[in-house]
């Protein structure tokens, strides 16, 4: 029986819907994790609406702390695809062996940082005296499972590039599922509110974790997971080439930071804890888009990667327009579910007529450019895979930048809400510039590859 996709011979159609469709499912599914506390949370008779305020002050801190495992798996796999492609074996074995110690050192290092730092982060992120002691909880039994949530999140990408994406999205819906079920059973049934969330999250990281590390140990991968080979060069080429995703997934936690931050500020004691109830409310729907476009994008790396390994540069070029279409067709779709369904979506966190509304404007306003923001998330995750990680990383930072200069300068000249209208500006802008650069250089990176001799 054929287990794994031949990412050299297969159509590239055929491809991309088999890595794409699993790669979305499962960060569907990852986002559930979030999306469930907070839905349960918000639902607590009494204190729901502060506890939720609190656990949304946490989410720029958790995506922070995953976006470390992004750091070392996306790129570890992509040069482990690259190897592949060249049918160097050994080399792949070794960065695998390097990615899987750098893991290791960052959930150690990560632990220790953020138990001893976060009453001032928890404070410097948004948090007020009142929604303080719900974001304190669920942090510091967060944090404590670190080790599970960057292993699950880092070697998942060893899985998928392999050609094991059924195995990839396994690994996510079994944490996923558990989290669904453990988390009315600990913050309703055994009455542990916040701190209830948090323990289940971590159980269900836990199980994600083993699986995946049950998966990379067995004899089913043609690249496993060995010890020896250390080195300081490989772990630098795999931190550089990941750093671009790394930063857009860091910047993500640096960017939900200063919207807390900007909606106190200008919401003021009456109005600031409302507005980043709503904002946390826009973000979890938010994620619902982006979470699935990473899975088309990055979920199908492994495909450009390997091509371009082997050069086979038409199958690269194909593949890019095919990964474009699907991309396209699930953001044109979501825009039309955010114009006239998100009311649902919000009912599902709070009961509050006020924050149902202004949490439904929220959205609209958020997902003005969600269609645009296809060949934003395209290009600059097929430049990554094609080891152009300056120019992808430049084209994440240019947009980053306008989103925070968004987000602080508008309120200033207009009121907090304002705030809001810095996700489409920032998206429609990167969106043209992504564009027309990856048109220019696409031909001549490809060309030049095609000219390398491999040793």
């Amino acid at each position: 029986m054929k287990t794994a996709a031949d990412l050299g011979k297969d159509s590239i159609t055929s491809l991309v819907f088999r890595l794409a469709i699993p790669a979305m499912i499962a960060q569907f599914v990852n986002v559930l994790y979030s999306i469930i506390d907070r839905m349960y949370i918000g639902h607590i008779p009494g204190t729901g609406a502060l506890a939720l305020a609190g656990v949304g002050v946490c989410g720029p801190i958790v995506t922070l702390l995953s976006s470390f495992g992004t750091l070392v798996g996306l790129g570890g796999s992509i040069l482990v695809g690259i190897r592949l492609g060249e049918k160097n074996f050994k080399r792949a074995q070794q960065i695998l062996s390097n990615s899987f110690l750098l893991l290791c050192g960052f959930s150690l290092l990560l632990t220790v940082v953020f138990l001893v730092s976060k009453a001032h982060l928890l404070m410097w992120f948004g948090a007020s005296e009142t929604t303080f002691s719900y974001a304190d909880t669920y942090m510091t039994i967060y944090t404590a499972g670190t080790f599970f949530a960057l292993m699950a999140a880092g070697l998942n990408y060893f899985i998928n590039c392999q050609g094991f994406p059924f195995a990839g999205m396994a690994t996510v819906l079994i944490g996923a599922v558990s989290n669904i079920l453990l988390d009315p059973l600990f913050i309703f049934v055994l009455h542990m509110g916040v701190a209830g969330a948090a323990v289940a999250t971590v159980i269900s990281q836990l199980a994600s974790c083993t699986f995946a590390l049950w998966f990379l140990f067995g004899k089913k991968v043609p690249v496993r997971i060995t010890f020896g080979q250390y080195d300081v060069k490989v772990m630098g080429r795999i931190l550089f080439l990941g750093l671009s995703p790394f930063l857009i997934l860091a910047t993500d936690s640096i960017l939900l930071i200063v919207m807390n931050t900007v909606l106190q500020k200008y919401g003021g004691p009456s109005q600031g804890d409302m507005l980043i109830t709503c904002a946390t409310i826009v973000q979890s729907y938010m994620l619902m888009i982006t979470s699935p476009m990473i899975g088309i994008s990055g979920g199908t790396q492994a495909i450009i990667s390997y091509n371009y390994g082997a050069k086979q540069t038409q199958r690269v070029k194909a593949a890019e327009r095919t990964i474009l279409k699907l991309m396209l067709a699930f953001t044109v779709l979501m825009f039309l579910v955010s114009r006239f369904a998100p009311q649902f979506f919000v009912g599902l966190f709070t009961s509050a007529k006020e924050y149902q509304e202004f949490s439904v404007w929220g959205i609209k306003v958020f997902t003005m450019m969600i269609i645009p923001l296809s060949f934003q998330y395209v290009f600059v995750d097929g430049l990554t895979a094609l080891e152009r990680t300056k120019t992808a990383l430049s084209l994440s930072v240019l947009r980053k930048s306008m989103y925070v200069a968004g987000t602080i300068l508008l309120p200033l000249f207009f009121s907090a809400k304002a705030a809001f209208y810095a996700e489409p500006l920032a998206d429609i802008i990167s969106a043209v510039i992504s564009s027309i650069i990856f048109i220019l250089i696409i031909d001549k990176h490809l060309e030049k590859r095609e000219q390398m001799v491999v040793s």
